[in-house]
């Protein structure tokens, strides 16, 4: 991917929330207007309307050149390539909207939308987490190189995001990476996101622990109690940490199937990642039984966890082999073990998601001209 930490040019971004919008803009990979807030005003179309022009327009006024684009995540569903939004729950007034040919008629610039998943997935792939994982495997005399990436978030809900050769998969109906909708693996007839968000490590705990949900504490605080530096159950954290890992780990593991791919992830529960991402990477590297009793592993690629100071080494040396070519004295090199891996955020997860969304919008505007 191109790095465009060192480009000049200047895209406005926007952080949309249900309750805030908040502005900024972005200059080589960097922020250059502090960022702030306006009401989003969810219920009323055109007073959102307005606060994006406001705000918008107060970003323009400190730059030091002319913005290139606009580009930013909105909440879904929508037709992100037209940049139409069609029915966001936490803006109520948001139905059928054309924000992207609105902002563009406003401000004259091109205008990029996407979803916060596939934004993170973006940022991971051109700044971060791909390209630190590529520069580690050179710095270590490997020749295997990754070129895609899934990034997922964990928070709120259970967010994806895809690249495949540098380019950002969207998917025909705007719904690429959408791993959330994928099975729960201990309840069949639930979705993934219903044991792998803030949600479920709550109410696992409370289960576990045996506590009313309203006296179930957030996902921080279940943190430290499995760490041992709170009061509460310290088995219940730790598992209800452990069964979010599985159901994650088995939902990326269907995901990497079809993507043979290097995995993100980032999120407002990424911070507690020493107590789910080992089981994540369990469940991810489980085998499959057949009916002759023969045992398969799950993915075809070994997989390992790069926060794990034990497998970062063997990721890094990989198998290299030198073989001969038949009938010469010739010679070539390869690395015979095939392998993935799973690691936390390099960047942050909005940091990435707005560098993300810059580097969107330079590969548009780039293969535009």
């Amino acid at each position: 991917m191109t790095n465009y930490s060192s480009d000049p040019r200047v895209v406005m971004t926007l952080d949309a929330g249900g309750t805030n919008f908040v502005f900024s803009a972005m200059q080589g990979n960097r922020a250059i207007v502090e960022p702030f807030a306006l009401p989003s005003r969810a219920d009323h179309l055109p007073s959102s309307l307005e606060q994006l022009v406001e705000g918008f327009t107060r970003v323009k006024g400190q730059l030091p050149v002319a913005p290139s684009a606009i580009s930013f995540a909105f909440p879904g569903p929508a037709d992100y390539p037209g940049g139409i939004i069609t029915a966001p729950p936490n803006l109520t007034a948001w139905r059928d909207v054309p924000l992207g040919p609105f902002l563009a008629a406003r401000f004259g610039v091109p205008v990029y939308i996407n979803n916060d998943g596939d934004l993170f997935a973006y940022g991971e792939a051109s700044a971060g987490f791909l390209p630190y994982v590529n520069g580690l495997l050179e710095e270590a005399g490997s020749p295997k190189r990754y070129r895609n990436l899934l990034g997922v978030t964990l928070g709120t809900g259970f967010g994806g995001g895809i690249v495949c050769g540098g380019e950002l998969f969207l998917g025909d109906n705007s719904a690429g990476g959408e791993v959330w909708l994928l099975r729960h693996k201990l309840i069949a007839e639930c979705h993934a996101e219903e044991g792998a968000s803030i949600r479920a490590v709550r109410r696992v705990y409370g289960e576990v622990a045996g506590l009313d949900a309203a006296d179930v504490p957030e996902p921080k605080i279940i943190f430290d109690i499995a760490e041992g530096r709170a009061p509460g159950d310290r088995a219940a954290a730790r598992e209800a940490f452990r069964r979010m890992g599985e159901v994650a780990g088995d939902a990326i593991a269907e995901a990497v199937t079809l993507l043979d791919c290097l995995v993100v992830i980032g999120g407002g529960i990424a911070g507690a990642h020493p107590q789910f991402l080992p089981s994540l990477v369990d469940a991810m590297s489980t085998t499959y039984t057949a009916p002759d009793g023969n045992r398969y592993s799950r993915l075809i690629p070994r997989v390992f966890n790069l926060e794990d100071p034990a497998q970062r080494e063997p990721f890094f040396q990989g198998e290299p082999r030198t073989v001969t070519i038949p009938g010469t004295n010739q010679t070539v090199q390869f690395d015979a073990l095939k392998r993935t891996a799973v690691g936390i955020s390099r960047l942050g997860t909005s940091q990435a998601a707005g560098i993300g969304a810059y580097a969107f919008a330079l590969a548009r505007l780039d293969e535009s001209q």
